[in-house]
């Protein structure tokens, strides 16, 4: 993608389109080309869509938890001047929005998750025993999608620098600790926000179960499945993601 990142006060972000702002969390090593077809889809579409860089390696060790990166979406949304809202996030980006809204719901019109931690954290942040082992790394993020040709070289070798950068293995881990320290079981029945979510059958990262967990805490959810699909709905299967996306939005009326 040819958009450029806007560098405004603390943020950092792309910003495309014009109408009502969709807001873009990526997950943990997710950047924000993991959005390109999304962006590019709705953006067309009468959406503002915009994607900030999550702090997540830059805050300090003491904030680097889920709760203090939701703090930090809200300051974005002030900043920007947005009165309401449409989250969209994947894996720790999901958590993010979800906790989000859990804090501010008075700001989100909407909520869509894909592959969101939240509920069940099994792969974020372990088995980096063997980081220096580059075989190791690349099945590690192979195993995040259902086609492991998904994981190009450039994503397998982002991956690896990070894990390999001591600072960010330590902020990768305390994040991990974060997350699952911040599960949502209890807050979910009582967020009426309406929620979308987007789920790979094939998904290892967050199976299919905790989906359906999500779809029966949350009061006023749907759950649609893309098959043959892994974590990362958004980057395996773009036109499907989008497709299922746009109809629940124009259904919703959002």
């Amino acid at each position: 993608m040819t958009h450029s990142l806007k560098k405004e006060g603390n943020y950092s972000y792309m910003e495309v389109g014009e109408g009502t702002p969709i807001i873009v969390l990526h997950g943990l090593m997710g950047g924000l080309s993991n959005f390109d077809s999304v962006t590019q889809f709705f953006s067309d579409k009468g959406y503002k869509v915009i994607l900030p860089e999550l702090p997540i390696y830059t805050m300090s060790l003491l904030k680097t938890n889920v709760k203090s990166f939701a703090k930090y979406l809200y300051d974005f949304i002030e900043f920007k001047g947005f009165d309401k809202v449409i989250l969209l996030g994947n894996s720790l980006g999901g958590h993010i929005g979800l906790y989000h809204t859990k804090l501010f719901a008075e700001k989100v019109k909407a909520l869509i998750i894909t592959g969101s931690s939240g509920l069940y954290e099994s792969a974020m942040g372990g088995g980096y025993t063997k980081r220096s082992d580059y075989e190791v790394i690349k099945k590690k993020s192979q195993d995040v999608f259902y086609d492991p040709a998904v994981a190009t070289k450039e994503i397998v070798d982002e991956v690896y620098a990070t894990v390999n950068d001591r600072n960010k293995l330590v902020k990768t881990l305390a994040i991990a600790k974060s997350a699952i320290r911040h599960n949502m079981a209890k807050d979910l029945p009582n967020m009426n926000t309406p929620t979308c979510i987007i789920w790979g059958k094939n998904d290892n990262v967050t199976p299919p179960e905790v989906a359906e967990e999500f779809h029966e805490l949350l009061p006023d959810s749907d759950l649609y499945w893309i098959d043959k699909c892994g974590h990362a709905a958004m980057m395996e299967h773009p036109d499907e993601f989008n497709r299922i996306m746009d109809q629940w939005l124009t259904e919703r009326n959002f």
